[in-house]
């Protein structure tokens, strides 16, 4: 078992954090938190936390920095997470990250590493914009690097009917962007400045991507 780290993933929509996430937790045992897996997770188990995230949510209001950290505080406070964990998609914003260290602190924990999956905006518009999956089993295919074998048909069920999320368009995918270059990018100075921060180039191959992440915490 490789020794626990306690690790922030971070990059831009559609840069595959979750799909190395995933793929670290797996391989090196570190759970992978995502905040939107995490919230919906309080919620379904009915605690005093998820309660209050449930309320807020149908609301129509967002989760404060302040609930979004607690629900976190709990999580890495569980047995599973022992073994170290990643999170996945916070912090987001210096209000965030000030609240998890304050978090860490109150623990007695902090940070082991702060990882930045780079790819480039017009990379990730076609990425994101060029995907779409089959109506009936959901396999997914992109309009430049994944087609169907055979053209219309699914190669997994036959099925010949394929839909786009509708939030996977031009405009809105550089909205989406422009939201983590404002509120996100600048945490990636305050972690370089405490020395936490490496950079990996998140448009080579999936399992390159892997190798770098690794490399860069010394593994």
């Amino acid at each position: 078992m490789t020794e626990p780290r306690r690790i922030v993933l971070m990059g831009p929509p559609g840069g595959g954090k979750g799909t190395q996430s995933k793929r670290l937790e797996e391989k090196h045992g570190w759970r992978q938190l995502s905040t939107g897996d995490m919230l919906r997770k309080a919620i379904a188990e009915g605690t005093p936390l998820g309660q209050q995230v449930k309320a807020t949510m149908d609301a129509g209001q967002l989760v404060s920095d302040d609930l979004i950290t607690a629900v976190i505080g709990e999580a890495i406070a569980r047995p599973e997470c022992a073994s170290g964990y990643i999170l996945d998609g916070f912090p987001r914003t210096l209000g965030q990250a000030e609240a998890l260290d304050t978090l860490l602190a109150d623990q007695d924990s902090a940070l082991d590493a702060v990882i930045e999956v780079r790819v480039p905006d017009e990379v990730l518009v076609e990425r994101i914009t060029g995907r779409y999956s089959c109506a009936t089993c959901g396999a997914g295919y992109h309009d430049t690097f994944h087609k169907p074998k055979v053209e219309g048909v699914c190669d997994s069920c036959g099925g010949t009917t394929f839909s786009r999320r509708p939030d996977d368009t031009e405009e809105t995918v550089k909205g989406r962007l422009k939201v983590y270059h404002d509120q996100t990018s600048p945490l990636l100075d305050v972690y370089g400045k405490k020395g936490l921060l490496a950079v990996v180039d998140g448009t080579q191959s999936i399992d390159a991507v892997t190798e770098a992440l690794e490399k860069a915490l010394g593994l």
